[in-house]
């Protein structure tokens, strides 16, 4: 238990270092494979619950959604190397006043609400698999389709549109 409790810390705070890098740097590819890491990490953390659907179900979608993200990245912006000088944050001030209040709020709800008993027991790891593929498969499915074939819309519009301005 504590050896879970160890990787599940280190993983945690691995995913809000990784996060954090995301906005340090002025590349676009670097921004990309940090927020990469970040869910890898927030994946590893779901394993270290013992939660393996759950963990390896995050890795694969957001390595799939990051290399899509990185292509197009690459495609479309004029500097995604980040060689220029680009500065990744805007409205600095007002974005850390949200971040510090987010915070203060995020801690607040954290110690002052009145979360109530724990649960007494759990189902075990395949159960909730099981529970979780009904969830996925029956209420879900309809928002899972349609999310699927616009991001494939989209792609498929990007790319004919990046061929063509191309052609000229």
């Amino acid at each position: 238990m504590l050896l879970q409790a160890l990787f599940a810390g280190f993983f945690g705070m691995a995913a809000v270092w990784f996060g954090v890098v995301v906005f340090r740097t002025s590349s676009m590819v670097r921004s990309a494979l940090a927020l990469l890491f970040s869910m890898t990490a927030v994946g590893a953390m779901f394993l270290a619950m013992e939660a393996e659907f759950l963990g390896v179900l995050q890795i694969m979608m957001m390595a799939t959604e990051m290399a899509i993200m990185a292509i197009f990245m690459v495609m479309y912006m004029m500097d995604p190397g980040g060689l220029g000088q680009m500065d990744m944050s805007h409205q600095k001030r007002a974005a850390q006043a949200a971040g510090v209040l987010g915070a203060l709020v995020a801690i607040g709800v954290a110690l002052l609400t009145s979360w109530g008993p724990a649960a007494n027991a759990a189902p075990g790891a395949a159960e909730q698999t099981r529970l979780l593929g009904i969830e996925l498969m029956e209420r879900s499915m309809l928002i899972f389709e349609t999310a699927g074939v616009t991001i494939l819309t989209a792609m498929i519009a990007a790319t004919a549109a990046a061929i063509e301005r191309r052609r000229r």
